[in-house]
């Protein structure tokens, strides 16, 4: 009798008491452990250090600390961040993925999308509201071009990241074009837990913690204009 896999651990931060507990119970009705909740940004960078959660599902306007503010404090736990903001604002985007959260929702998404987010946010993909992947790829194409956070120096030409394999590398190079898993698998025709795999290799190997500090990586070193010069 082989057993379940545990459920994902979610901890919830908001400062909205109604919206707190529809949100915690959408998620628990959902088949998600809710391990914890938090109002302020202190008690949640508390709480999320005891408990540990797959995710944290992140208001961005919370008292005593931004959310931006939290993900930083929290950036050497392996908890995936979940930024779920009245906000879509451009400013409060981008300050959010530059502090190391996995994706971006806003509140007006659905009961039913929010929750496929907490979950496809656990598998280590990023999920934005539609128009805002866009925005933050855009913009991580733009500090590559301008040298902006690079990433360490570029290896040499002939195996640009010389931790991963050739098709490490490829999916790699696919992942900072911005196309999903899905996509990255048909084009490879691998599957889509293959494709997770190389990915979560490629994070280990590269001691990164999300898809967003692999686009950021890759676009550093002008992978998504293809393998130019690397062995075919």
């Amino acid at each position: 009798m082989t057993e379940s896999p545990p459920a994902t651990t979610v901890l919830v931060a908001d400062d909205h008491p109604l919206w707190l507990g529809a949100l915690e119970r959408d998620l628990v009705q959902a088949g998600l452990d809710v391990v914890a909740t938090a109002a302020d940004g202190p008690s949640t960078v508390r709480r999320a250090r005891a408990t540990r959660p797959d995710v944290l599902v992140l208001d961005l306007n919370l008292p005593g600390m931004r959310g931006d503010e939290v993900c930083r404090a929290l950036g050497d736990l392996e908890t995936r961040v979940l930024i779920l903001s009245a906000s879509g604002e451009q400013l409060d985007v981008l300050a959010a993925i530059k502090a190391g959260a996995t994706g971006y929702l806003v509140k007006s998404a659905s009961s039913k999308d929010i929750v496929a987010a907490v979950t496809a946010t656990a598998r280590g993909e990023a999920v934005f509201t539609p128009g805002l992947a866009g925005l933050v790829l855009g913009e991580f194409r733009r500090m590559a071009a301008g040298g902006a956070e690079a990433v360490a120096t570029p290896q040499p030409a002939e195996r640009p990241i010389p931790e991963l394999t050739d098709r490490e590398t490829e999916v790699l190079r696919l992942v900072a074009t911005g196309m999903s898993y899905k996509e990255i698998a048909a084009e490879l025709v691998l599957s889509h837990r293959t494709v997770q795999n190389h990915v979560q290799n490629t994070l280990g190997k590269l001691h990164l913690h999300n898809r967003v500090e692999l686009v950021r990586f890759a676009l550093a070193r002008g992978l998504e204009d293809g393998p130019g010069g690397t062995d075919s």
